[in-house]
């Protein structure tokens, strides 16, 4: 919004500041943060009091979780509150790829919400259908994935079917074009990101950081893809538009700043699939416009494992009676092994930053 500020710079010559995206996800990250601190003591005795009992507490969960009945749960209203004001504030509202990943933020946090309602309404785990839920998300992932993939083949800048390819690390020209496939491929990867997001977030502290640690690593992507100068020198693929996202990230990273505040142990309250699904969701969706889809399950190397312990522990127990994993996600694993929280949460987030920096080195590796 306050990008129109450039046409007065004529006059105002400071107002050049806000031509520059670094400048702009700077701003929109402090914004963000300042918001969530602003408003967070609000939003957390408004949900105390309507909430009650708060999240419930899974009965076969580690016993030193059962400390923490009554913490109020929707915790990202609050994220997604600094995410969207700083987002309207700072970013260019006329970028089609700003627009698609606020809707999914908002779409997929919207989701998160009403699952977090009957949680909270019903004292259950049961919440939102699975089949609804994961439909409903695919749903507006594909949408999504459909506006931006006509917005790099209108782009032209690198082929009549730039839109619809999958590209690969490690290779500078090698690209698969999927056609209208690719919609499904990307809504997967959208609709993936959110889901592992959500199944990372069962202890204080331990989803927000590594989300953080994802979406600066992809606020670098982003802003590198969208600049035909640095794209070209790593050989990269130039995405014109996509260094946008980067003040959406940014506004991400101070809001995380912000919950974490609140969040860390003794957590104040919880995100819940408000905050996780909308999360996992906003950066499926930059790693899907940026076409560093396959780089994303390395940076979010985390959040993979943690999905594929669940995948494995229900698989291995259909099929033979018997489980792999004391407890999954896997984080409940190291906690029946008598890991503390503390250390599995911050053992976590090392191996989130070392995937991380693993992940940034496929931009050079060509």
């Amino acid at each position: 919004m306050l990008i129109w500020l450039v046409e007065l710079s004529e006059h105002l010559k400071f107002l050049n500041l806000f031509r520059y995206i670094t400048f702009r996800t700077g701003a929109s990250l402090f914004t963000s943060a300042f918001i969530v601190f602003l408003f967070g003591p609000m939003i957390i005795n408004s949900l105390r009091i309507r909430q009650g009992k708060g999240q419930p507490i899974r009965a076969d969960g580690p016993q030193t979780h059962f400390k923490k009945a009554g913490t109020p749960t929707m915790g990202g209203l609050m994220i997604l509150a600094g995410i969207v004001g700083s987002s309207l504030l700072w970013a260019d509202l006329s970028n089609l790829y700003v627009v698609a990943t606020l809707l999914v933020t908002l779409g997929f946090g919207a989701i998160g919400f009403y699952d977090d309602y009957l949680k909270v309404t019903k004292q259950s785990h049961k919440g939102f259908s699975g089949k609804a839920r994961l439909g409903i998300e695919f749903v507006i992932a594909g949408i999504a994935v459909y506006f931006m993939m006509r917005t790099a083949l209108a782009s032209g800048t690198a082929g009549s079917t730039f839109g619809s390819s999958v590209a690969f690390p490690f290779f500078k020209d090698f690209m698969i074009n999927l056609g209208i496939m690719f919609v499904v491929f990307g809504g997967f990867v959208i609709v993936g990101a959110g889901n592992a997001v959500n199944l990372t977030d069962g202890l204080d502290g331990l989803a927000i950081v590594p989300v953080m640690i994802a979406a600066a690593s992809f606020g670098v992507i982003a802003y590198l893809a969208g600049n035909v100068v640095f794209a070209n020198y790593l050989q990269i693929n130039f995405v014109p538009g996509t260094g946008e996202l980067s003040v959406v990230l940014g506004a991400v990273i101070g809001a995380g700043l912000g919950f974490l505040w609140f969040n860390a142990p003794p957590a104040a309250i919880f995100m819940g699939d408000t905050g996780s699904l909308a999360l996992g969701g906003t950066i499926g969706t930059v790693a899907v416009a940026t076409k560093h889809e396959i780089v994303m399950a390395i940076i979010g190397g985390l959040f993979v494992m943690e999905t594929l312990s669940v995948i494995i522990q229900v698989g291995f127990f259909k099929m033979t009676g018997r489980r792999v994993f004391l407890m999954a996600p896997i984080h409940h694993h190291f906690e029946k092994k008598g890991w503390t929280e503390s250390q599995v949460v911050i053992r976590f987030w090392i191996v989130a930053v070392g995937l991380a920096l693993l992940g940034l080195s496929t931009l050079k590796l060509r």
